[in-house]
């Protein structure tokens, strides 16, 4: 009796392995469609753009391609259409959660500034059909693009079933789910920079970086924290440096940008979202990660600052009453006004005192330990 129960249980354990196993391997073939087709400019409307181009890998994940004040967006896929908005970074997007409003009221979550796609997939659905970015008609010319591919061909159907080819619908989300499998892996969040390395006792900060995380993560001393902390403590690992709320923080227009894409009407940001009506969000966008900030400028929705040192003395102005901190270093004059300033987030944004140089500059330091292993040198 005995014996027939050890031969049940390896038996079972056995099919366990071989099940185990074969997830394992379907998940890495979803992953290497995924990645095939991140890189795949034939899925634009003149082939000349793929997701790698907006988001490009040794970039931060981000779009580096214009020039002056068209490099704060990304070219279409047409040659001639400027977004309104900067990029934002692919690296640790999977870590946003799902659109929500938490415990507080507060939104949070989802992909893209205003949050309107809910999961790495919903976003990866969006630039292909967006006649400003990748600017093909429909899904039905996706799905004939993908078919020109064997290889796409055998592995969709070896995937997502010999049917998958049927229906459009189900062609494009099988496409946007390999994309997403992709995005999820170590590839876009690997947790190496130098913070990462001192967490785990292999990298020591310098006397600059540590107060910079002392001030950064402080109570006391700055605002930073309120905004751009996930975990429930500091200093925990897998921190991705954003609480993923929604917040208007005062940006004020990028009329250079406007001046070259036309664009006349104000960003409403979480207003622009289908599921949000309430005029107090009107102007909020979603905190973006501090992971790779020091190489992913331009900075803010807009890319209306250039520089990651500008982008504290903007956030110092609100607890400043020196004329100096009042001046934009980048023009030489004040700080432009809101965009939209009904609706500013004050509480966040005047927490705290106002920073004198030294922890300006300990502060950007801090952001720089912040950058993936791979674009530190």
């Amino acid at each position: 009796m005995k014996r027939v129960a050890v031969l049940l249980f390896i038996q079972v354990s056995m099919m366990n392995v071989v099940s185990v196993s074969a997830e394992e391997i379907q998940q890495k073939e979803k992953i290497s469609l995924g990645q095939q087709l991140f890189f795949d400019v034939n899925l634009s409307r003149n082939r000349t753009q793929s997701c790698a181009t907006c988001h490009a890998p040794d970039k931060g994940f981000v779009d580096h391609r214009g020039k002056d004040a068209a490099l704060a967006v990304s070219l279409g896929d047409d040659g001639k259409s400027l977004g309104d908005r900067n990029a934002p970074s692919a690296s640790y997007a999977a870590f946003s959660p799902p659109f929500h409003q938490t415990k507080a009221g507060v939104f949070a979550g989802g992909q893209f500034w205003d949050g309107r796609a809910n999961t790495l997939a919903d976003q990866a659905a969006g630039p292909p059909l967006n006649p400003g970015e990748m600017g093909l008609l429909d899904k039905v010319s996706v799905m004939a693009r993908l078919q020109e591919n064997s290889q796409y061909q055998a592995a969709f159907k070896g995937l997502y079933g010999e049917a998958i080819f049927e229906q459009s619908n189900s062609a494009y989300a099988a496409m946007t789910d390999a994309i997403a499998a992709f995005e999820k892996t170590d590839f876009f969040s690997p947790f190496d920079a130098k913070y990462d390395r001192y967490l785990r006792g292999e990298y020591q900060l310098t006397p600059q970086e540590d107060l910079g995380r002392t001030l950064f993560f402080s109570q006391q001393f700055t605002n930073c924290n309120l905004c751009h902390q996930l975990r429930a403590l500091p200093e925990q690992q897998e921190e991705t440096f954003s609480n993923y709320e929604f917040h208007n923080i005062g940006v004020p227009a990028n009329t250079k940008l406007r001046a070259l894409n036309g664009v006349t009407q104000s960003d409403n940001g979480l207003l622009n979202h289908p599921n949000v009506d309430d005029v107090a969000q009107r102007g909020k966008f979603k905190t973006p990660t501090l992971r790779n900030v020091a190489v992913t400028g331009p900075y803010m929705h807009n890319g209306v600052f250039s520089d990651l040192r500008t982008v504290i003395l903007f956030y110092n102005q609100y607890n400043s009453r020196s004329a100096k901190r009042q001046i934009n270093p980048e023009t030489g004059e004040q700080w432009r006004a809101p965009e939209i300033p009904e609706t500013l987030s004050r509480k966040e944004l005047e927490t705290g005192p106002a920073l004198d140089d030294q922890r300006i500059d300990a502060l950007v330091a801090f952001l720089k330990t912040l950058t993936d292993k791979k674009y530190e040198y």
